[in-house]
């Protein structure tokens, strides 16, 4: 007897997962960005909480083909729901509505305000790209800034290149510089820009990656200008406490991570019950007023 209800409680473990609610999340970038490890923490954290199954998917080559495609064989195993970042609607927004059309409920994160209609999400839960600009540009230019570069990780996104676009609307912007997300090409990349520039009295850096390693090149060049980031890791809030960063804005990647898979699950058991708008996860500040209370949190929850 004892033999049997095993094999029944085995039985109905198994029947159990396999009934499970699914969601995948893919998004772009190269895997160097410490941004992503903690959207995708909070995906598998609200579906802990959820009782549901989660898969998170990156492409490691950074190519948006090859992102595309990971869409594309996500839908075709028909999850409960996708969640995915749109940091180029052209090379993504076919993978994206075909996914949609084929009945997958699909929220965007992150990049792709301007897109997730036309290519038929839900909704989107992100910071306002250009917003976020805007008010980084006005408190640098509160704070002296007149003439800058903006250092960019990913000249293809859209998302990015908003940021640098907002800031430009209250300090001068005179050269875009495509970085990458290599510590030794930022380091080289920004030392050319600066030293090319040397009349700039700021510096826009719209990623960890870029942040830190244009402040390495400030410092080896003995600049000193206004810099300011976009995001967290452990390393840019040093930089903050350090008084080498004015300030970082800050998106919430958590709630990139967490909120799809609860609405999802929402979505899917509430007769699709929606919040009423997009959610806007920014942005924010932390500046050395706030650094140290959010530098435990940063690169996990932050």
């Amino acid at each position: 007897m004892k033999k049997f209800v095993l094999a029944v409680s085995a039985i109905m473990l198994m029947t159990g997962t396999a009934n499970a609610e699914r969601y995948v999340m893919v998004t772009h970038g190269e895997g160097k960005d410490p941004f992503w490890p903690v959207v995708e923490k909070a995906g598998a954290d609200a579906a802990a909480q959820m009782g549901v199954d989660f898969e998170y998917i990156f492409n490691p080559s950074g190519d948006l083909a090859d992102m595309a495609s990971s869409i594309q064989a996500a839908a075709a195993t028909q999850p409960d729901g996708m969640v995915v970042s749109l940091p180029d609607p052209d090379s993504l927004g076919n993978a994206i509505r075909a996914a949609v059309d084929s009945g997958v409920p699909v929220i965007t994160i992150n990049s792709g305000l301007e897109a997730y209609k036309e290519v038929g999400a839900l909704m989107h839960i992100g910071q306002p790209e250009t917003l976020a600009g805007q008010k980084a540009g006005e408190r640098a230019a509160a704070e002296g800034a007149t003439k800058a570069l903006c250092m960019t990780p990913e000249q293809y996104n859209t998302a990015l290149s908003d940021r640098c676009n907002g800031y430009g609307e209250n300090v001068n912007i005179v050269s875009s510089v495509d970085t990458t997300h290599d510590a030794a090409t930022i380091v080289t990349r920004a030392t050319a820009a600066l030293q090319a520039n040397p009349d700039v009295n700021a510096v826009l850096s719209v990623s960890p990656t870029s942040c830190i390693g244009t402040a390495k090149a400030l410092d080896d060049l003995g600049m000193s200008v206004h810099h300011s980031c976009f995001d967290l890791s452990p390393e840019l809030m040093d930089l903050i406490n350090a008084g080498k960063v004015a300030f970082t804005i800050d998106q919430q990647q958590r709630l990139q991570g967490y909120m799809p898979i609860v609405v999802l699950h929402l979505y899917n058991n509430s007769a699709g019950l929606l919040p009423g708008d997009n959610i806007p996860s920014g942005p924010g500040f932390v500046d050395k007023s706030n650094a140290s209370a959010v530098s435990a949190l940063a690169g996990i929850d932050r």
